[in-house]
């Protein structure tokens, strides 16, 4: 059988991308991981001092940024590449988190950040995880999941993983 693609929607902290690392690795896939790819916009957008408001300031900034997950074998993951370099732990920074709901809105960006994840889509064989997913980026997907929690397993699960990336 060829390769697929799998998307897993959901709301945030049910456990989308824990299930998508693990399946990925199981099936020899690749993760993506959108909100990554959010993520490093916006820290982008911060570090060249990008005005969001400004329609003709967003589309120029995008021209300038190249994404890229690569599979680091040491922590075995896939980690989110900006420029060629490696900013998987910058982009889960208190800073980036406070601003990335308000970048990821603009529709400039999605149409973006929607166009990069078709194009890591196009040999299939990938398992992406985050909003929208398996209706607006991949409707013709092969396996589509979506999952929902409880809320307070939810906030258990967003308490946990904000303290294990900073106890203060």
């Amino acid at each position: 059988m060829g390769k697929i693609i799998i998307t897993i929607d959901g709301w945030s902290s049910c456990g989308k991308s824990t299930l998508a690392k693990q399946l990925a690795k199981a099936l020899g896939y690749i993760y993506v991981d959108s909100g990554a790819m959010y993520r490093a916009i916006t820290l982008f957008f911060l570090r060249n001092h990008i005005d969001w408001t400004e329609k003709d300031a967003v589309v120029e900034a995008l021209k300038e940024i190249s994404l890229e997950f690569e599979y680091n074998e040491k922590s075995q993951q896939s980690e989110m590449y900006l420029n060629g370099e490696n900013v998987e732990y910058v982009i889960r920074d208190l800073v980036i988190a406070e601003k990335v709901s308000e970048i990821s809105a603009i529709k400039e960006v999605r149409d973006y950040a929607v166009k990069q994840q078709q194009r890591m889509g196009r040999n299939k064989g990938i398992v992406m995880d985050g909003r929208d997913i398996g209706t607006v980026v991949f409707p013709n997907a092969e396996l589509k999941i979506f999952m929902t929690a409880d809320n307070a397993i939810r906030v258990e699960r967003r308490f946990q993983e904000l303290y294990e990336k900073n106890p203060n």
